[in-house]
């Protein structure tokens, strides 16, 4: 495991050949900007503000609050430490971050391969429960190309993953698309099904602003865990206790939204492969716990996957039609 990490890493060489075609450069950031808000589980204020950061370093978190090299915890699947309700990641001296997932989706959708993020407490701020918030702070900031090539992570066979009724895959594909099915016995969500094609920047606009959801019967059973003490209906789409209403007086921001913002957390989740994907995920119920373990087995066989230099965006990924029922509901 040791191995496959320091392989993955910013700055290391590839295991594979790889791709002749004209790469597209790296991102950044063109200044700093930050934000202050509340953490969707600790329900604490935090406040945390995202730099530029070198060519090849990749996504990095600093926590500011904590003195030392020790502070520094890269977003990346092997560091990923906790998967209950969330995506947390602990480095090798136990510092921790939690709640990474929607800042992780936001910066792929916006393909932004280098940030130092500085954080003064143990979680992201949850802002409304999306993406949206980040998308904005980082197209405030402006961005920036860098002299070194982006490259990405082009899946070479399919992948799968099981636990129990969740199931997530990877399998190759010119471009990064996502199909996310779910299934709830509550007829305020019920069966929804969604695809995207996220190779020409349809995560603004179709997937950014869906927020995270939960259960009011849920809610105290979660805050004795140490979970979603800082959720409220600013920052979450909570289905009442009969499982039949949305409780949020503004209503739903899509009519799918739920699987939408399942897809979100899945690109998140994805994004801390260390690189975009040239694959096509397919997710059926699955959650962070199983996102992590499908990168873990993509990264286990080295056969499964190489370095590219063809990313998402670019015009050798070129956009990848939807099935012809790309959303279900009811």
């Amino acid at each position: 495991m040791n191995k496959i990490v320091s392989q993955l890493r910013p700055g290391s060489s590839s295991p594979a050949t790889m791709s002749d075609t004209a790469p597209v450069s790296q991102r950044t950031l063109k200044t700093s900007i930050g934000c202050t808000g509340i953490g969707l589980h600790s329900g604490a204020k935090v406040t945390m503000v995202l730099h530029p950061a070198d060519h090849d370093t990749g996504i990095r978190f600093r926590r500011i609050d904590i003195a030392g090299g020790g502070a520094i915890i890269p977003a990346h699947w092997a560091s990923v430490h906790d998967t209950r309700m969330n995506s947390c990641l602990r480095n090798d001296d136990g510092v921790v971050v939690g709640t990474v997932e929607h800042l992780m989706a936001a910066l792929a959708g916006m393909n932004i391969d280098n940030c130092l993020i500085d954080i003064n407490g143990p979680e992201v701020p949850v802002m409304d429960g999306s993406a949206a918030p980040f998308l904005f702070l980082i197209e405030c900031a402006g961005v920036v190309e860098q002299d070194a090539p982006r490259r990405a992570i082009k899946v070479l066979k399919r992948v799968v993953v099981k636990d129990g009724d969740r199931v997530a895959s990877l399998t190759p594909s010119s471009g990064f698309s996502v199909r996310f099915e779910i299934d709830f016995a509550s007829t305020a969500i019920s069966r929804q099904e969604f695809f995207v094609n996220l190779s020409r920047g349809t995560f603004k606009s179709e997937i950014s602003r869906a927020r995270t959801f939960g259960f009011e019967q849920e809610v105290s059973m979660l805050r004795a865990h140490g979970l979603a003490r800082g959720g409220s209906l600013d920052n979450a789409v909570v289905i009442d206790s009969t499982g039949t209403r949305v409780l949020n007086d503004d209503g739903l921001r899509y009519g799918d939204e739920f699987v939408r913002h399942k897809v979100l957390d899945a690109v998140g989740d994805l994004y801390l492969a260390g690189a975009p994907l040239l694959g096509h995920f397919h997710g059926v119920r699955s959650g962070h716990a199983v996102n992590n373990q499908l990168l873990r087995a993509l990264f286990a066989d080295q056969t499964a996957w190489t370095y590219s230099t063809t990313t998402p965006g670019s015009a050798a990924a070129p956009f990848i039609a939807a099935p012809a029922r790309a959303v279900v509901n009811g």
